[in-house]
């Protein structure tokens, strides 16, 4: 299926809204089996806000109780292309010493940024895990990897149900590719 969104542009459906949501509902389970029922989580903001909202609500439906607090990081500033160092624009409140923390993220590609966010919460006597919605692990520029993954993503520009293009196409239900 495709959706037209732009003039000449628009955006093909790689993963519905459906598929999404029974993955997001499976991780949960498996994350509560793992966990258990308490523990912080700390999504990554801009690009998982939706994932993570589902997420949440999905850890609810499994008894989970959560502490939540966002993060903020940067590799991008005002360009378009990554610089490789990346920067806290929003730090958490929360205070992670000996507490199990999840981290929540869209997309594992390069693992800099969940690198850092894992570095940072271990720094702060954390006990980290990793749960992204995507991996590219073709991407990935160290040996990260993320303990719980939603699904393995093909090596396209992936748009829709939070990530973008110069902000633009969040919103959508659905995780697709731009075609020209």
């Amino acid at each position: 299926m495709t959706r037209p969104i732009l003039p000449g542009k628009s955006v093909r459906v790689l993963l519905d809204a459906e598929t999404i949501d029974a993955r997001t509902k499976e991780l949960a389970r498996e994350i509560v089996a793992a966990l258990g029922t308490e523990f912080v989580c700390v999504p990554v903001l801009k690009g998982s806000f939706m994932f993570a909202a589902d997420l949440l609500r999905a850890l609810h439906a499994e008894g989970a109780q959560v502490e939540v607090d966002f993060v903020i990081l940067s590799s991008y500033g005002n360009n378009t292309i990554s610089s490789g160092q990346v920067t806290v624009q929003r730090d958490i409140s929360i205070i992670v010493r000996d507490k199990k923390v999840l981290i929540i993220d869209d997309i594992l590609e390069s693992g800099r940024t969940l690198s850092f966010a894992k570095d940072l919460m271990a720094a702060r006597g954390a006990s980290v895990t990793l749960c992204v919605l995507l991996d590219k692990p073709k991407r990935r520029e160290n040996n990260l990897s993320a303990d719980f993954v939603g699904f393995e993503c093909p090596e396209r520009f992936v748009v829709g149900y939070g990530m973008d293009v110069a902000n633009c196409f969040r919103e959508l239900p659905f995780i697709g590719v731009v075609d020209d």
